[in-house]
């Protein structure tokens, strides 16, 4: 019998079994923590995966341990053979779940449900239409938000991603929350990262400390319960007591969670990132066209994984732009 090597585990004894996938560097917002103000150069369409190539990439990751892929972007749902992909995808035993910014998630909802989807992550960065149309350059506000409303009525586990910056949106955190009254919601705040091209500052960052500050003062401390998190989660998860929903805080910059990380993220033309915060990418696709196997070059990069934020295990070191800089724009990684 032929020796099964464990290519997904690192120097560190983490087993990666968690694997995002970009399908595409194209979005229909233009999100500024996402996206420099100029937009990104685009991959060429050719150095993009086809649907064959993300399939064969996909089957040798769950092949060797992977059990859950997410399907980022860019926008995912813009690609126009994206029915094709989950098709193929879901055919891999594997939990398949997606992140949409949920402009055009309702012409899809069948295609989702059809290809075994039961969790999405919608991006929602504020409940105000106005901030909402600066924040994402575009003013799809209101689609966005019955769009929410509609995966959730049509019985998706919804989980809302919202980046939170200091004195544009930190006055929301109570808004958000207050969703979770009557919505069974999951609202996670994520800690504003750096990326290249977002004009990063940590002082317009609001850390997992300020947030739960804020959430005791708008709540009695008894009834704001602590929940269990599961396996490798990347969030700190609470409810409000008699609440439908819950809120999450995931602290990526403050208190990251590195000891038990199981990501990997491949992006739209075909580079394995072994970390968010990493520069470092591994080719994929080149060797997977020329016929050789993948699988070294996917041992090689799991095992050069740092034990912390691509090395950046101190925020001094996070906030030297020489240490990030050199990292892709979040929409051409994949969110």
């Amino acid at each position: 019998m032929k020796e099964h090597k464990n290519i997904l585990k690192d120097t560190h004894g983490r087993a990666h079994s968690y694997l995002r996938i970009s399908l595409t560097e194209r979005c229909n917002l233009r999100c500024s923590y996402c996206m420099p103000a100029e937009g990104v150069q685009l991959s060429p369409k050719g150095h993009l995966m086809s649907y064959e190539e993300i399939y064969e990439i996909a089957k040798t990751f769950v092949e060797h341990g992977v059990t859950k892929i997410r399907l980022t972007g860019g926008e995912p749902l813009v690609r126009k053979d994206i029915s094709v992909i989950l098709e193929k995808l879901a055919s891999l035993s594997v939990e398949l779940s997606i992140t949409t910014n949920a402009v055009n998630v309702d012409r899809h909802i069948d295609t989702l449900k059809t290809n075994g989807i039961k969790t999405i992550n919608v991006s929602l960065d504020s409940l105000n239409a106005e901030k909402f149309k600066h924040i994402t350059r575009r003013d799809y506000f209101e689609k966005v938000y019955n769009n929410i409303l509609l995966l959730n009525s049509e019985g998706f586990k919804v989980k809302v991603n919202v980046v939170l910056m200091k004195d544009f949106n930190d006055n929301e955190i109570i808004d958000f929350i207050n969703l979770t009254k009557t919505l069974p919601l999951t609202i996670r705040f994520i800690e504003f990262m750096p990326f290249d091209g977002n004009k990063w500052d940590m002082a317009k960052m609001v850390s997992y400390k300020s947030i739960m500050e804020t959430v005791y003062n708008a709540f009695p401390e008894d009834q704001v319960h602590r929940l269990q998190d599961a396996p490798n989660d990347t969030s700190k998860n609470y409810r409000i007591k008699g609440f439908q929903g819950s809120f999450a805080i995931i602290s990526s910059v403050t208190n990251p969670f590195c000891d038990s990380c199981n990501r990997l993220r491949l992006t739209a033309n075909g580079q394995l990132k072994n970390c968010l915060f990493s520069s470092t990418e591994s080719d994929l696709l080149t060797s997977l066209r020329q016929g050789k196997s993948i699988e070294p070059i996917i041992q090689k990069a799991v095992l050069g994984k740092f034990k912390i934020r691509g090395s950046m295990n101190t925020l001094k070191k996070l906030q030297d732009p020489k240490l990030h800089s050199n990292n892709r724009s979040m929409i051409s990684i994949g969110g």
